[in-house]
């Protein structure tokens, strides 16, 4: 049975998604280290993935590609949802930068840095809250 969700995750999440990749994992870390199994791993997916962007947005290809991949493998235990998120979705959107990021490669890193115009670049993956009732 999954123990009642944190305000601070909720909180995280809305990092997540305005894109405050260090507050997020700032925020995520700190239930992350307090966390037991299932909800641990769980953490630790969301947090390598906001880490991933947090990189991508420093231009650190690498880092991006390699955070956003384990982020990935540790999410797919948790679909389609789950601690009332659309894990399903976080997963596929991140697959496809994933797969873009490696296609273009290290050189062309800063094709992928959205500018202040662009803020809402829907190639970033966001974070989607599930209706009350859906998923576990």
């Amino acid at each position: 049975m999954i123990e009642e969700i944190p305000a601070e995750f909720w909180q995280g999440i809305e990092e997540f998604n305005r894109r405050e990749y260090y507050a997020c994992h700032d925020t995520l870390e700190a239930l992350w280290m307090e966390a037991g199994e299932p909800e641990k791993r769980f953490y630790q997916g969301i947090l390598q993935i906001a880490v991933s962007l947090y990189h991508l947005g420093n231009e650190n290809w690498r880092g991006a590609v390699m955070l956003m991949g384990e982020g990935i493998r540790r999410l797919r235990d948790y679909e389609p949802s789950y601690f009332g998120i659309d894990v399903e979705t976080l997963v596929t959107q991140s697959i496809a930068l994933l797969q873009a990021l490696q296609g273009a490669g290290a050189e062309n890193v800063k094709n992928f840095i959205p500018s202040a115009d662009d803020a809402k670049s829907k190639d970033f993956p966001t974070i989607q809250k599930l209706n009350e009732g859906d998923g576990e």
